[in-house]
Parts: structure tokens; sequence; C-alpha cells
């Protein structure tokens, strides 16, 4: 990207409010350098790790790069052999803690932030170099005691002399306190003194190291110290030897790990830059723009990112489609510059990973070049008119541009003649415009109004002027050429009506013409947002109408399914009680049969007509589930024999014993046959889903029973009821082993079954199942 539109866009503005959101000096020189990259891989890939970090924020969190320095300069200086400062070896420490910290931190989002996450990967925990560092220098960048045992000792000799010194100096201060100036012991050349007054220099006797500036105090080391300062000036040689040593070889491990320290520097460099781009995109309450390669600008409510909210105005931007050209008119101070500002400042900074302030859902082009001549931009230097520097700057956009470049022209044609400059601004927007390049042009001319009426590709545009209050609303109106407001600003401020008759007489026709067209054009706009204004209002309201009724009828719906939930349990109950008191009669029949004639098949088909004649009560459906989505009516092509039915008026089980034609089958329900037509029938499931056997009972119907019952999900006491009902109907089969499947679970269920069969007179025995049976998960009934 050219410097010129980073510079006329003012896009440097926007690099250093990006610097100040970086919270290292690493990321902060990724911010400083920052650059519109120019493919859309590229871009858009940015943009994604921007708006990964966006969501970051949006979760109240943010990414810790305490403690990040940059250690490349000490990485360097290490690989040449130099020693480093205990502070730059804590430097490294304390960056590889952050690094630690800044994956430990991105690893716990996972799923949320993939690119990041990618990112971090690179980082590597260097755990074993930052603790030795940590063992050898502490947080104030001291090299510890603990940093090596000869250290230790070296130290503990140091303040053993430093201990004997004060003890001799403190006598001095009891006994010749007369003699000294004050009664402090001080060090000169690191070496302990004691401030003497200078007559009693020999009285005291030893090394003078320093006077005062009126020469009346000595600085004087006693005799009886110089030994003592001697052995301590060598261990203070020795200390600062062993340090050096210490910081040696800590200077040679971190060298060994240069290469790794390097990368972490660079990753947390770009991920401090990421996090950056989505600080500033959320102050900017910007949004996410979808990158195209096509040209296609497509911008709701953009502003300006340099303006102040409470004095932007939002506009309406969109080239490259319909239209690859806007060229805008209206009068100065209206906004013109500003909205080519708007577009290539937006561009730049979608193009470096910088969300755009706009509502969701813009969409913005990836351009090799953005060009601009944007204001009075005369070189002084070079002695060029207005018009020469605005005409040199076009030529050298012309010999550069190409159809995938944006071109915004600020009063093109202006400094020189009106005819002339109004012919070379077309001239050179033919050329632009026809080589496929994307075009924003502001002008004052009245020839360029009517220049968008002739050609497809070119939209004419306006700032808004608020002739009332002689102000603009910097309002961009596509479609609608500027108006002259001459006349109408010279009347409101008091100029002779006569005068401007007189003026209006002296314009060209054509001038007019296309005056009172622009006229027309905005009293037609105004109507259009007037009707516009009441039909969403009128919609709105339709709006509100909608959820109401909604909300009433799910009322109605919920009292309803109340009303029947309440009615079936009632009638569920009535049944219960009455199928108690039926099986207790059976039963006591049953228990008397010895006696009776009846065979145990007839009492088999008493119960299972007993069971078919309680009916099926209506299931609840969950909020928001379809009807559709349940089994649909049959059509008569899709049932043959066998396949299993619901009687939809009756709410009644069948199965298909034949086809009577087209329209109708015979569905045995029980022990009945009835001829019911296809649309009344719903489909349950064929025959040939499952190996059924056929039962036929004593008055000759037929049912279909299948070699296995599967229980799973059943309630306990259902189960068993299921069990018993399918044993009977299996004797009445004839079959001779039959597999009950309850799953495994918590082994209730088994359990229960397997009680249940002990006693059951028609059950032979019962075996828990095999392998390639179902193992404990199925249990095996011979049948008698």
């Amino acid at each position: 990207m050219n410097e010129r539109i980073l510079r006329v866009a003012e896009f440097n503005k926007i690099a250093e409010r990006l610097i100040q959101k970086a919270e290292t000096t690493l990321g902060k020189e990724l911010a400083r350098k920052v650059h519109p990259a120019s493919d859309i891989e590229t871009v858009t890939h940015q943009l994604e790790e921007t708006d990964e970090a966006y969501r970051i924020i949006g979760l109240n969190k943010s990414i810790p790069f305490g403690g990040i320095a940059d250690i490349r300069a000490s990485l360097q200086r290490s690989k040449i052999g130099s020693v480093l400062s205990a502070a730059e070896c804590l430097d490294v420490a304390e960056t590889i803690r952050g690094g630690r910290n800044v994956k430990t931190f991105l690893e716990a989002l996972d799923d949320e932030v993939p690119l990041l996450l990618e990112l971090s990967e690179r980082i590597m925990p260097l755990r074993d170099l930052e603790q030795t560092i940590k063992n050898a220098i502490d947080d104030n960048a001291h090299v510890m005691d603990s940093a090596s045992e000869k250290l230790r000792s070296i130290r503990s000799s140091i303040r053993t002399n430093e201990n004997r010194i004060r003890e001799r100096m403190d006598n001095f201060l009891k006994t010749k306190s007369s003699m000294l100036s004050d009664a402090i012991i001080t060090i000169r050349n690191d070496r302990y003194v004691l401030p003497v007054k200078s007559e009693y220099r020999s009285a005291i006797g030893g090394i003078v190291h320093d006077q005062s500036s009126s020469g009346q105090t000595l600085f004087m080391e006693p005799r009886a110290v110089v030994d003592l300062n001697n052995n301590l000036q060598e261990a203070f040689a020795k200390e600062s030897q062993e340090v050096e040593r210490i910081l040696s070889e800590l200077t040679e491990k971190i060298a060994e790990h240069a290469g790794y320290l390097k990368e972490n520097t660079r990753v947390l460099a770009q991920l401090d830059f990421i996090a950056a781009r989505a600080k500033l995109s959320a102050d900017m309450r910007a949004a996410k723009p979808k990158m195209n390669d096509q040209g296609y600008i497509n911008m709701k409510e953009a502003r300006h990112p340099l303006i102040p909210e409470t004095q932007v105005v939002p506009n309406d931007i969109e080239l490259g489609k319909d239209y690859t050209a806007i060229v805008i008119t209206g009068p100065n101070t209206g906004g013109k510059t500003v909205t080519l500002k708007l577009v290539g400042l937006s561009i730049l900074m979608a193009q470096s990973g910088i969300f755009v302030p706009a509502q969701d859902g813009l969409e913005l082009a990836v351009f090799n070049e953005v060009f601009a001549d944007i204001g009075d931009e005369q070189s002084i230097e070079q002695n060029l008119s207005t018009f020469s520097s605005h005409m040199t700057n076009i030529v050298s956009i012309l010999e550069q541009f190409d159809d995938n470049s944006l071109i915004l022209f600020d009063e093109l044609g202006a400094g020189t003649d009106p005819q002339e400059g109004a012919a070379l601004a077309m001239s050179i927007l033919d050329k632009v415009i026809d080589s496929g390049a994307r075009v924003l042009a502001t002008t004052h001319y009245p020839e360029l109004k009517a220049y968008g009426f002739n050609r497809p590709q070119v939209m004419n545009a306006s700032v808004e002027f608020n002739v009332e209050t002689l102000q603009p609303t910097y309002r961009l109106l596509l479609g609608v050429p500027g108006r002259s407001n001459a006349f109408e600003i010279s009347k409101r401020l008091g100029l002779d009506v006569r005068i401007i008759d007189k003026a209006r007489g002296m314009i060209g026709v054509e001038s007019e013409s296309v005056e009172n067209m622009i006229a027309s054009l905005e009293t037609a706009r105004r109507q259009a947002e007037k009707d516009y204004e009441e039909a969403h209002q009128i919609l709105e309201q339709s709006e509100h109408i909608r959820r109401e009724l909604q909300a009433e009828w799910r009322k109605y719906e919920k009292k309803r399914d109340h009303l029947y939930e309440q009615a079936e349990e009632k009638a569920a109950k009535a049944l219960a009680d009455a199928r108690e008191e039926a099986e207790m009669i059976v039963d006591e029949i049953k228990s008397m049969r010895s006696n009776a004639v009846l065979k145990e098949h007839e009492w088999i088909e008493a119960k299972k007509m007993l069971e078919e004649a309680q009916p099926h009560l209506r299931k609840k459906t969950t909020k928001g589930q379809n009807a559709s989505q349940g089994n649909k009516p049959a059509q008569t092509d899709e049932l043959h024999p066998g396949d299993e039915v619901r009687l939809i008026m009756l709410n009644q089980k069948g199965v298909v014993a034949e086809k009577v034609n087209k329209k109708e089958y015979m569905v045995q329900v029980g022990a009945m046959k009835v001829k019911v037509k296809g649309k009344d029938l719903e489909f349950i499931k064929s025959q040939q889903q499952e190996p059924e056997t056929p039962v036929t009972r004593t008055k000759g119907t037929t049912s279909y029973v299948k070699p296995e019952i599967d229980l799973r999900g059943e309630r306990y006491e259902d189960a068993l009821l299921r069990v018993e009902k399918y044993i009977d109907e299996a004797v009445l089969a004839g079959f001779p082993r039959v597999t009950i499947i309850h799953g495994k679970g918590t082994g209730a269920l088994r359990k229960g079954v397997q009680d249940f069969v002990k006693t059951h007179p028609n059950v032979a025995s019962a075996r828990a199942g095999e392998r390639g049976e179902g193992d404990t998960g199925v249990t095996v009934l011979e049948l008698k």
C-alpha cells in the first residue's frame, strides 16, 4: 500500500491509538509497524484473529501479558559471549513465566479461540530455565546468597567483617565523641570512616579519605579498622567474582535456549498485537467486516473512527455491484471529504485486521492499492499551483492504478477554468471507470451533476444541506445529486428578491433544468422517507399485535392441554380401577378352572380382549413440537397386509388384513374386522420391520407376536404388565422359547422380571442370556 494514502487518510492516527492499546513493548513495536495487507487470505485470517480476541473481551476477560519484556537484545548478547546482568536474567525468567501464563489462559478457552490457541502452542514453557534463574536471582534483580555455597560463605564473611568494623567504630563514637564533627559512621571510597574535626587529626590517627568543603571536617579511617577494611574489600572482590561466575553460567543456559526464547517473544508480540486490535475495535464499537475480492463495498451506518461518536453522523455507503463509481456533489463543509476519508480509512483498517465502526453485516473489498488525491496539497517547494499539484498527483495515480484499485478524488478538476476543469474531470473519471477501478469523487462542477445519469456504472450522490438552518446535516444521499443552494441561502440572509430573480434569469436553461430536476428528486426522497417511517410504524404495530395473538394462543393451548390431562388422568384412573377389578375376577375364576371345562388359550384370549378394550389416551406433545413430526396418515399405495395401523377416528390399533380397493382396507381390530378408508388410517410399522409369528385365536382372528419383547425404557410396573401379557400371547402362538430384553442398567428391572417369571404358571424355566444372545441384558424363557 502506498505511503501517501496512509498519510492522507490519517491512518497514522489509528496506528497511534493501536500502540496505546498494546501492553508490551513487543506488541507496541508491531502496532507501530502496522500496515495493510493486500491478499484476501491474509486479511481474512487477521480479522478472524481479531474476532477471537474480541470474543475474549466479550467474556469480560483479558489475556495476561504481565511480566513480559523485550529480551531480544539480551538474547543476542548472550549468543556472542557477553555476560548478562542480574536484571536481564530476571527479565528472561519473567518473560518465560508470562508466556506460560498466556498459554495456560488460552488453553482454558479451548474451542472459543482456535487460532489464538494454535499460535500459543508455539510457546515453549522452559520451566527448568526459569526455575534455575529464580533460584539464583530474587525479584529485585539481586543475586541471592543461595545461588552458590561459595557466595553464601563470602557474604557471611562480609557480614562478620562489617560487624567487627562497626564495633570498633562504635567504641570511637563513645570515647572520642568530642573530637568528632558528628557522631555517625559513614563511608568514603568503599571504606568505613569517621567525621573528625581537623584539629584532632593526630589524636585519632589513621588515613584521611576526604574532607568537607570548609576543611573543618576530615573523613578518617582509624588505624584500628584499616586491616578490617582491607579484609572487607577483599571479600567484596571475591563476591563480585562469584556473582560474575554465577551470571556467566546463567547466561550460557539462556544462550542454549535462545532460539526457543526468541520464538516465544515473537509469538507473544503477535498475541499482544492481536489483542490490541480487538481492544481498539471494542473502543470504537466496531464490527467485523466480511471481505471479498470483487471490489464490493457495503456499509450501514458507518462512522468515521477519528470523529467523536457524539459528533459523527453515520452514513450508508454501497459501491461496486450495480455501479462502480460515486460522484458526490454539495456545498463546502458539507462532509464530502470526510466521506472519502471514511471509505479509504475503513478499507485500510480492515486490511490491517482492525474492525470498522459500522453496523454488523458490513462487507468490504480487499484492494491491491488505494489511491487518493485529497485536500490542498500544493507543493510550495516546487512552486506548483493548486491545480498543478493536484494534476501531478492524478497523473501518478493514472500510471499506477489497475482494476483492483480504489481511487478517491476530492474536488476533481478544481483550480482551473470551470469548463476545462469539468471536461478534464469527466475524461479522467471515464478513464478509471472504464478500466474497472472503484471510484469515489467529489466536485463542485454543475456539469458533473448530470454525469451519472448518462452512465450506468456511476451513482450520483450528495451531502444534505438544511436551507432552513443554513447548516449541513452531513448525511450522504445516494442517488440524488447536490443542489446549488446559493439563491435560497442568499434570500434567507436578506438579499433583495429582485436581485435574486435577476440572477436566476442569467443562468442557462440547462442549468435551471438540472436544478429543477434535483429539487424534484429531493422532494420525492423526502416523501419516500416519510412514507417509509409511516410504513415502519405500521409494521411495528402489526408485529406487536402478532406477538399478543401468539401469546394468547399459547395460553389457550396450555389451558386446553391442562384440561385434556385432567380428563385423561380421571379416565386412566377409572380404567385402572376397572382393570384391577376385572383381573381379580379373572384370577378367581382361573383358580377354579380345575372344575371348569374352559381351556387355557380361551382364558388367554379373554384376557387379551380385556387389554384391547382399553382405549389409547392422547399423549402430551412437548412445547413447540409439530404434529406433522409424528406418524402421517397413510396413502393408499403405502399399506400392505400385516402392517400395523391406528384408526384415527377410534384411536385404536389394528392390523391390515387385506386391501379392498385403492381407497379402502379391511383392518383387524381385536376380534372384529372393519372396512376403513386409507385416509382414516395412520401407519405405525410394517410387517417387514421385525419377524413376527401369526397367532390364530379362537374366533378365527389373527394377531402377530414376536419371539422377543423389549422392555428398555419402561417403568417397572408397566414392564411387568407387558411381560405377563406377552407370555400369554407367546403361549397362544406356540413359542417354545422367548427372550425378554430388559437391559443391564441398575439391575432392578432384570431382577423384577426374573422374580416374576419364576411363579408364572406358563414358564418352565428362565436363564440369563449367553454370549451372543445379549448376556445379562436379556432373560430367556422356556415355555410350557
